[in-house]
């Protein structure tokens, strides 16, 4: 797959971005527009996990993933599908854990992770 139509995916991926999380936009000359910010992630033996912004009703369906690989490099993207229209009275987060094989890498590969990661400023622990 090449970049032009990764770059299309990103976007329209991000174009459902949940409502408490900012706007990140790439440096000027990135081959990406807008991805998902991310609180957090976790690259465990078996699995990926990581924190997205919710009000309440996101789930691991409501996210879709593009893997890329050149040669040994492996880079990774994650973007919503659906926006997360719960009404919450606090900012909250979601962990949302994805498999090595789900993923279709090995649990020892490099991974390049591409979205943004921001810091949880919200109630309670990170």
């Amino acid at each position: 797959m090449d970049r032009r139509l990764f770059l299309l995916a990103a976007l329209a991926l991000a174009g459902c971005a949940s409502l408490p999380a900012p706007r990140i936009v790439a440096p000027v000359g990135a081959t990406f527009g807008e991805l998902e910010p991310l609180y957090a992630a976790r690259a465990g033996a078996e699995a990926l996990t990581i924190r997205v912004p919710s009000n309440g009703c996101t789930a691991k369906a409501d996210f879709a993933f593009y893997l890329e690989r050149k040669g040994e490099a492996v880079t990774l993207a994650f973007g919503r599908r659906r926006l997360d229209t719960c009404k919450s009275f606090a900012m909250g987060h979601a962990d949302l854990t994805f498999t090595w094989a789900e993923l279709g890498v090995g649990p020892r590969t490099p991974v390049f992770l591409l979205n943004p990661l921001v810091a949880w400023t919200g109630p309670g622990p990170n």
